[in-house]
């Protein structure tokens, strides 16, 4: 998968099978509309894919979303005070910027390129391989721009 690229519905049958994982009508609607809805929490993954599949378990909706974060299709944003939020862009370092005033997500780019934060001064023996970082501030809206 190329760096940030958000698969269609095409590629999560692809995508599905790469990961060893069973293409199943809920796991198509979850990661094809999670696609679509970055940063959602499981409870709006559930209301969207229910609008589409007619009625959809929030147990379903869990296990799919664990397996997807398992299977590297899904990634989890757990900021504090904040319910978990799930986003389909994985694999390409980029982190994240939260209203402390409405807990509106976005994405951040990294600037100084590919996990510039992969090396830390003092690593305690572990081999780092991600980084997440979150900003925290008030969104437009919040600020009142």
């Amino acid at each position: 998968m190329a760096i940030g690229h958000v698969p269609t519905r095409v590629d999560v049958t692809a995508q599905l099978r790469t990961a060893g994982l069973r293409v199943t009508a809920p796991r198509k609607a979850v990661l094809t509309w999670l696609a679509g809805h970055p940063h959602a929490t499981a409870d709006e993954v559930r209301a969207g894919v229910a609008a589409e599949l007619g009625s959809v378990s929030h147990q379903t909706v869990y296990d799919v979303l664990r397996a997807g974060c398992g299977a590297g299709l899904v990634r989890v944003i757990e900021p504090a005070g904040l319910p978990a939020l799930f986003e389909r862009r994985t694999g390409d370092n980029h982190h994240h910027v939260v209203c402390r005033g409405c807990g509106r997500t976005e994405d951040v780019d990294c600037v100084r390129g590919r996990a510039p934060c992969l090396s830390p001064d003092d690593d305690q023996g572990f081999t780092v391989d991600e980084a997440e970082i979150l900003f925290w501030g008030l969104c437009p809206i919040c600020r009142g721009s």
